[in-house]
């Protein structure tokens, strides 16, 4: 049972401390923000909501709508040539990660504390868990097969020929790289680079559904879109013959990364969402030299707080549900189609090395050079919005998990950890540009994908242990729990059938 030691200030400040987990500091005790305080509105109305309120969910949609919507989801389909078990497979998978993102947003609004700093406070403590977090997000998005797949998209982009992977080539790879460079650009030319990013997933999201909605209503016939919608919510199994890796692989890509999701989470710190609001963010190099807490805070349990609680938490809900989950299920929707309609009229086959510009090449040769190029564009601005927050998480996670649990971090960035941020992410740049060589991008992004349901099996189990010792109002309700498990036997399952698959000579289950 968590304690709060009940320490009222005066004057409104410091009110006491709350015990939560083991091996991490308690948590200072002190109000919760008010939205208008956190975003400077008189009134959170609709229009400032959708101005200054939503918006993390816009960067873990822009990876969304990535690797699983664009690449995963249409080969899959496109190989079946079926919607019916597949469409359902990915609603039901949206839906348990949705219930999944929420009760991680849960725990970061409440304290402040991103979740790789979080499980630290999870027995036996931060010297296991931040770790092991860490290796789980390395291990499964190190290989850069959303790199890869961007760099390939932009060299067929400039030469209108359907470039080689960029372990064939070295033209390819060298795109593959300057675009890690230029994410660095984006970062280090950002005052907030949390806002950078969601204006940029806002502006090329928006292009993509768009575009991909005016396609399909010209080019896909009506039968197919009935198809698709009837897909998604008609329950029945994938078909037979299905290949296990892959639907392990959707389901694991399908509305983010399954198990690993906490690692996007974070953002709903830097955008001020309750005590992140009394912890700080990352700012780019432009931006004021803004200190970020090793330690998050929490509120007292009292009616005042509790009704704030109400209110950032209904934020959270509108944030997950109206802007990610219906993102998620169109992104997946409009790409699928395309594809699925393409490979019925070409008669070929979409496969993890040519699904990166399949749907270019197949519009090039029925539709004309025009939408050629528009598939192009729309395939690179999509993978390069992955590779822009994917990458951009891998060094935000590791710096944040480095300030919260050593001091000498602490000492060398002298409260500021831009100084270790951005050279960081020089770093890695070289590291994933040899990676990138060893296999096709959709080979890539298939095993990183399998690997995301790993993370399903242990993190569900340390937020169930978080939350459930936050300040009362804060605690989930019991339906919570229950969507948690199901996460890891969801997730869980299709990790274990990739082992067999992969590892044992074929996989646990055929479809």
């Amino acid at each position: 049972m968590a304690k709060t030691v009940d320490r009222r200030s005066s004057e409104g400040g410091i009110q006491g401390e709350h015990r939560l987990g083991v091996s991490r500091p308690d948590l200072p005790v002190t109000d919760l923000p008010s939205p208008e305080e956190v975003f400077e509105v008189d009134k959170l109305g609709t229009k400032e909501i959708f101005r200054f309120a939503l918006g993390p969910s816009l960067i873990a949609l822009g990876i969304a709508v990535g690797s699983g919507e664009w690449l995963l989801g249409p080969q899959a389909v496109g190989e079946q040539g079926s919607f019916r078990g597949l469409g359902f497979v990915i609603l039901i998978s949206a839906l348990l990660q949705v219930a999944y993102n929420i009760e991680i947003g849960r725990y970061v609004v409440a304290t402040g504390e991103v979740p790789i700093v979080g499980f630290g406070r999870t027995p036996p403590g931060y010297f296991f868990w931040v770790p092991f977090a860490l290796l789980c997000l390395y291990f499964a998005n190190i290989l850069g097969g959303w790199a890869a797949a961007a760099g390939q998209g932009l060299v067929t982009l400039i030469t209108g020929e359907i470039a080689p992977a960029p372990f064939e080539s070295n033209t390819t790879w060298l795109a593959t790289v300057l675009l890690l460079a230029l994410v660095f650009v984006l970062a280090a030319a950002a005052r907030k680079i949390s806002r950078a990013l969601q204006v940029a997933a806002l502006f090329l999201i928006g292009f993509q559904l768009i575009s991909l909605f005016i396609i399909d209503v010209f080019i896909v016939p009506g039968e197919l879109w009935l198809e698709g919608i009837l897909g998604f919510v008609t329950p029945a199994f994938p078909p037979s013959g299905t290949d296990a890796t892959l639907l392990g692989a959707l389901v694991g890509f399908t509305a983010l990364a399954s198990g690993l999701n906490w690692y996007i989470m974070g953002h709903y710190r830097d955008q001020g969402y309750g005590m992140g609001h009394r912890v700080g963010f990352i700012a780019g190099m432009r931006g004021e030299n803004k200190e970020v807490l090793s330690s998050g805070v929490t509120f007292p349990d009292d009616d005042k707080n509790a009704a704030l609680w109400k209110r950032w938490h209904r934020l959270l809900l509108t944030d997950m549900w109206g802007i990610f989950f219906a993102g998620a299920i169109i992104g997946m929707l409009l790409p699928t189609l395309l594809v699925t309609h393409l490979a019925e009229i070409s008669g070929r086959v979409p496969t993890e090395d040519n699904i990166p510009t399949f749907a270019a090449e197949v519009l090039n040769s029925e539709y004309g050079r025009p939408l050629f190029y528009l598939a192009l564009v729309l395939g690179f601005l999509i993978l390069f919005d992955t590779q822009v927050a994917i990458f951009e998480s891998l060094v935000r996670n590791f710096t944040d998990a480095m300030n919260a649990i050593s001091p000498r971090f602490r000492n060398f960035t002298s409260g500021d950890p831009r100084r270790f941020y951005f050279p960081y992410m020089i770093f890695l740049t070289i590291v994933i540009s040899v990676i990138v060589r060893l296999a096709a991008p959709a080979r890539l992004i298939s095993i990183t994908a399998n690997m995301s349901n790993f993370g399903a099996l242990f993190f569900p189990f340390v937020l169930m242990y978080l939350n459930s010792k936050l300040p009362r109002p804060a605690r989930p309700r019991p339906y919570s729990y229950v969507f948690l498990v199901l996460n890891v036997l969801f997730f869980g399952f299709f990790f274990v059938n990739f082992i067999f698959d992969t590892f044992l000579g074929g996989p646990l289950v055929e479809f």
